[in-house]
């Protein structure tokens, strides 16, 4: 998990690096995370002025824009959540999918286990906000699906399943004292919402989606009693995002190459649908 992090860390931009790791960044970053920030950017890429937005982010982005329902977009966050025409969705029911396209890493779950996630460190039970249901993941794996702006921002279901319950837990800005959070003053932890699915397959799986530090904003649809493979959860406004997926131990045969490069610290690209891991 060290290794994983350290190569983690070095990836992370300088522009981060400035907000959680200087004097006057952190104190950018206050003003930063308040929620009239993030209520006004939303109102300005929701606008028909954010438009202008939409070439210039596919040309940084190098985004192919074929196979999409539409091509004149309304406002940026039009674009940023557009549609497919058509989605591949390996429905194998011995099968596990990922639930978007993303780059994909695979973590052990354990007592000590602490996971990075958009810039903060959580431990599994304050990720969950629930004691009780962490424990139940003891010895199982973490699936990391780590999205950048060239993605696709919808994502579906992983399995099917009985929806046991959905919790939403609001971002938050803590202070801390220095010697608590390795000289870091400050520290936001993200947005997130998750479902728990009761699988015959998978037994009880978590699938959480955590938003970003500004302006990301989760839009999961209206929860019904059963979750269907391959049916869209919901979907992402600007903002970089992560999906997380817990799987209890002893269920799931990841495949091979996923796990090895996991296991040096690397990343999978992987494709909503497509084929992850088996039943064990």
């Amino acid at each position: 998990m060290k290794k994983n992090r350290k190569l983690s860390n070095e990836k992370e931009s300088l522009s981060v690096r400035f907000l959680y790791q200087t004097k006057l960044g952190r104190i950018f970053l206050k003003i930063l995370v308040h929620p009239w920030i993030s209520k006004v950017a939303g109102i300005f890429l929701s606008s028909r002025f954010s438009r202008f937005i939409v070439p210039i982010f596919i040309k940084q982005n190098k985004i192919d824009m074929t196979g999409y329902k539409k091509q004149g977009y309304q406002s940026f966050n039009d674009f940023f959540s557009r549609k497919r025409t058509d989605n591949v969705v390996d429905m194998n029911s011995d099968s596990l999918i990922s639930p978007c396209d993303a780059y994909l890493t695979v973590y052990p779950i354990n007592k000590n286990s602490i996971y990075r996630i958009k810039h903060t460190d959580y431990r599994l039970k304050q990720l969950l906000g629930d004691e009780t249901l962490a424990k139940g993941y003891a010895g199982g794996v973490c699936l990391m699906f780590r999205l950048t702006p060239k993605h696709y921002h919808r994502y579906c279901y992983i399995c099917d399943g009985m929806v046991e319950k959905t919790k939403r837990i609001e971002g938050k800005l803590h202070c801390v004292r220095p010697v608590a959070y390795n000289a870091v003053p400050v520290f936001v932890e993200n947005s997130r919402e998750y479902t728990v699915i009761n699988s015959n397959e998978w037994g009880k799986v978590v699938q959480m989606e955590v938003g970003a530090l500004l302006v990301g904003k989760i839009k999961n649809y209206p929860v019904k009693t059963k979750a269907f493979k391959g049916a869209e959860k919901g979907y992402f406004e600007f903002g970089g995002s992560t999906i997380i997926v817990l799987i209890e131990k002893g269920r799931i045969k990841l495949n091979k190459d996923i796990l090895e490069k996991s296991h040096i610290g690397e990343e999978t690209d992987v494709c909503l649908g497509m084929k992850i891991g088996k039943v064990k």
